[in-house]
């Protein structure tokens, strides 16, 4: 397999020295906005875009000299890419906030003033859409989501940048976060990273779920009661799920605790995975929240400085176990692609 010096220049802009994809996530919108709001006991409109930009730029600014990279939106986020430490890549969000809730299938939208060549312009290394996706919605509704991936995708191609598809599962109706949903997750992972490898949608890197809820994996100290799998059937559903991945493929952190993620990634080292890395955001400076609603700015980088870099420093003790990215292609080197 071959890659184009674009895309191979874009992911080596994101990486580390070993190739490996040590990320940072501050595209947070709406649920920022809310989080922020809920913590000062205000109205959600009374979160500025001013606040916003205040307090991505803390984290991009304190966390970045840790990351290989940073994900920012365009919406409120440039400002704080310019904070962004030297070594660390720029990836830019396309995806509008949340989705479509007047219909079922939570369909996506893109920014109305954005396109890849304007990310592109504005300093984006690398390209990311979120997508909700099961494989079990109807085919009428997956198809608005393949075709609208593919678009994207040769957009992407068009403009010879990297394309990160984020996928998210989901069930209508359902409690995500339930034991039930928890005993489907593995499929809806596994089948989503095999949809989403396809060469149609023309995706370098996935950006996914773990495939098992944490806090149904018995034995695990997030897990407090009933459990979905034991720890062998957990690491064989991390298993099944890598094997069914043509592209290299990073982990999201999916709000879960600083804590928890990182037995995730005990987990999916133990099981043996080829994974290329993570982008990790609220299970870094989630609890930083608190701090800047009450306190302000100031406070906020204090904690960010403190906790905030040994959460991330958490995190990236455990990519020993990843894989560079470009050993998906067969090569040891990124240079042995051109």
């Amino acid at each position: 397999m071959k890659i184009t010096n674009g895309k191979q220049k874009g992911l080596k802009a994101v990486s580390n020295e070993r190739g490996v994809i040590a990320a940072a996530a501050m595209d947070q919108r709406g649920s920022l906005k809310s989080a922020i709001a809920k913590e000062k006991g205000v109205d959600k409109s009374a979160v500025t875009p001013a606040m916003l930009e205040e307090f991505k730029t803390a984290v991009v600014r304190v966390l970045t000299p840790y990351a290989s990279a940073i994900l920012l939106d365009p919406e409120y986020g440039l400002p704080a890419a310019k904070a962004r430490a030297k070594n660390a890549g720029l990836l830019l969000a396309y995806e509008n906030s949340g989705y479509d809730n007047t219909r079922p299938g939570r369909l996506p939208d893109l920014l109305d003033l954005w396109s890849v060549r304007r990310l592109v312009s504005a300093g984006a290394d690398c390209v990311k859409i979120l997508l909700y996706y099961t494989p079990f919605d109807p085919p009428a509704i997956n198809e608005v989501k393949h075709a609208w991936v593919e678009r994207i995708g040769a957009e992407c191609a068009a403009a010879d940048v990297p394309f990160f598809l984020e996928f998210v599962g989901y069930e209508e109706g359902a409690d995500e976060k339930g034991l039930e949903f928890a005993k489907k997750k593995p499929e809806v992972v596994a089948r989503s990273m095999e949809e989403f490898s396809k060469p149609q949608y023309g995706v370098d890197v996935l950006k996914v779920e773990v495939p098992v809820n944490m806090a149904f994996v018995a034995g695990t100290k997030a897990c407090k009661g009933e459990s979905a799998y034991t720890r062998e059937q957990a690491k064989e559903h991390f298993r099944r799920a890598a094997a069914v991945a043509k592209k290299p493929f990073i982990y999201l952190s999916a709000g879960v605790s600083n804590d928890v993620f990182s037995e995730t990634l005990d987990l999916a080292a133990e099981s043996g995975v080829n994974f290329s890395g993570v982008l990790c955001g609220r299970a870094t400076w989630k609890d930083g929240i608190p701090v800047y609603a009450k306190q302000g700015a100031k406070a906020l980088e204090d904690w960010l400085a403190g906790q905030g870099v040994k959460n991330i420093q958490n995190v990236n003790g455990r990519l020993k176990a990843a894989k560079p990215w470009f050993s998906f292609y067969g090569v040891s080197s990124a240079t042995a692609l051109s």
